[in-house]
């Protein structure tokens, strides 16, 4: 990130050097949060199929969790001090989670590739947990954890929306 204008130093007591590792953990789970939001509401327009009106209900559910957290992951990230995402160029820089542009994805090949998504958003919040931890950012730590439990809950969802009867 570049030097952060003087308008924009939120004073705070955490290290600036430890925070920026959390700020920068943070950012990349939120530009992850925003492609897996925009893949998952991308699923929910295009699901077909048999179980059509049970899929495009739980995407659109976990779009709507997804696209809640971000707002959150960006307050805090400002709130120690950083400056946060900028554009779409900005998210598709930093994001890992890969898009999906295919113009015909089966409902369990969306299911599937959504839950694995959902577990690397956790892997991120686990990154973004263990900079806090060390950064002595308890408030970071303690919100990570609700987000990690969010996206183990809609892997686990997914999981069990794909399992053959």
């Amino acid at each position: 990130m570049a030097d952060i204008a003087p308008q924009l130093k939120t004073p705070t007591d955490l290290q600036r050097n430890d925070v920026k590792s959390v700020a920068d953990a943070l950012n990349s789970s939120l530009a992850d949060c925003y492609a897996l939001y925009l893949k998952t509401k991308n699923f929910h327009w295009h699901v077909s199929g048999p179980h059509f009106r049970d899929y495009h209900l739980l995407l659109d559910d976990q779009a709507t969790q997804i696209l809640g957290v971000t707002d959150a992951i960006a307050e805090r990230v400002r709130k120690t001090g950083n400056v946060t995402l900028r554009s779409i160029g900005d998210i598709s820089r930093r994001q890992t989670i890969t898009d999906n542009d295919r113009d015909f994805v089966p409902a369990a090949e969306m299911l599937s590739e959504l839950r694995e998504d959902n577990l690397k958003l956790v892997e991120s919040f686990r990154v973004v947990k263990d900079a806090a931890d060390a950064a002595k950012d308890n408030a970071t730590s303690g919100i990570v954890d609700d987000w990690t439990d969010e996206a183990e809950e809609r892997a686990w969802f997914l999981f069990e929306a794909s399992r053959k009867a």
